[in-house]
């Protein structure tokens, strides 16, 4: 059984990945956050009982089911009701501060010239774009086995599919992403 202790460090060590790849999946900053708060809300109510070993897995899945309930929620909703700002134009996503961009930005600052810096910003927007432009199924998969970092035998068990379906989604992914990239002139 995780102490609370064990269970505080653990949720705090996941939040920043968990939070970017629900937003990844539902592409809206207030909702990803809300579906965080509702994935950890429901480890430590249901789970906090389970040895610390099995956390991330569970975790992981926990963060998958929340994001179908959400998807789910959002089709009924959107089935019932037609918003009012559905009727105006969109100009696109709002603005994401990334994570990785401004963690250590004063310190990147003096090591790194400001063309190489906004060079580099602008490869990690595309890179985003593209992941975001993926299927649903391989952004799953090519998330939890590229940025979670999981095994395919623990993503399988997450999806909730088979470990030959992971490995289809990732190639598939992997695929997508390089012809995108290739195309705006990002290579490898």
């Amino acid at each position: 059984m995780a102490s609370d202790l064990e269970l505080s460090e653990f949720l705090k060590n996941v939040e920043k990945k968990a939070f970017k790849r629900a937003f990844f999946h539902v592409r809206n900053e207030d909702a990803a956050l809300d579906i965080l708060q509702d994935s950890m809300i429901k480890l430590c109510t249901h789970y906090a009982d389970k040895p610390l070993c099995e956390l991330p897995l569970l975790f992981q899945r926990i963060l998958s089911n929340t994001m179908l309930d959400w998807f789910r929620r959002q089709k009924t909703r959107n089935s019932l009701f037609t918003p009012l700002s559905g009727f105006g134009s969109e100009d696109g996503p709002g603005e994401f501060d990334l994570l990785e961009v401004h963690a250590n930005a004063a310190q990147e600052a003096s090591t790194e010239s400001a063309e190489d810096w906004i060079g580099r910003v602008q490869t990690l927007e595309h890179i985003e774009a593209a992941v975001m432009e993926l299927p649903a199924r391989q952004r799953e998969a090519f998330l939890l086995r590229y940025w979670e970092e999981l095994d395919v035998a623990e993503t399988a068990a997450v999806m909730g599919c088979s470990e030959g379906s992971v490995k289809t989604h990732c190639s598939r992914a992997i695929q997508a992403l390089s012809k995108t990239l290739g195309l705006q002139g990002i290579g490898p």
